[in-house]
């Protein structure tokens, strides 16, 4: 398993948020944790990426893992273009003081492309749509090829053409053997890219 919670419980310092939390994701599979919010979705996303605390049980992972959080960190006012943001996913890769070269540019330039962007790789990241600036953060999660994405509510203000995108994307990425956990309340995309739901209420999570 790509993913898998064992009876965990999760939360921030000694709060536990949500209680013997079990799931698995499989290579290729994807799995959208339902709910509304300020029920945890979002703990379980950031119990898998390590910015949750695990208060008991296991949470295991197998492999490195994209992320695209729920609130972008890049600041808009920062004068980076939307090639330069999905770059920032390669960093991990470099050794000190080393920058990106033209391989990490192509690769930026390959992961722009699987979003639909490639020729808005030189715009500034803050002059692109809500939607356009979505995408450049899924490229940025998907440009080292990790193989497991994690998602915290990827589709949230995204007009049709986005989404529609976005779910094309994140089929690929699961014929490429990708396990991918993402969360969402909208019903209809999830039924669109998941391979099964679970449902986030009063603490715990169920089927």
């Amino acid at each position: 398993m790509a993913v898998e919670f064992n009876e965990a419980f999760l939360g921030y310092g000694r709060t536990v948020v949500l209680s013997d939390v079990s799931l698995t994701v499989r290579p290729g599979h994807a799995v959208g944790i339902l709910g509304s919010n300020g029920t945890g979705k979002s703990t379980v996303l950031k119990a898998t990426v390590g910015l949750a605390d695990v208060l008991g049980g296991e949470v295991k992972v197998d492999g490195a893992i994209g992320y695209v959080p729920q609130h972008a960190e890049t600041a808009s006012e920062f004068p980076i273009t939307a090639g330069e943001v999905v770059a920032l996913g390669l960093v991990h890769e470099l050794k000190p003081f080393q920058r990106i070269g033209a391989s990490g540019r192509q690769r930026s330039l390959d992961a722009l492309a699987a979003v639909g962007l490639e020729a808005r790789a030189r715009v500034r990241f803050a002059d692109l749509s809500g939607g356009q600036r979505q995408r450049v953060l899924v490229a940025r999660a998907i440009v080292s090829a990790p193989p497991v994405l994690v998602l915290d509510e990827p589709f949230n203000g995204l007009d049709s053409e986005n989404r529609r995108v976005l779910i094309e994307v994140l089929e690929e990425q699961k014929r490429k053997g990708v396990a991918v956990l993402l969360s969402t309340h909208d019903l209809a995309l999830s039924d669109a890219v998941c391979d099964a739901t679970l449902t986030v209420a009063n603490g715990r999570i169920s089927q």
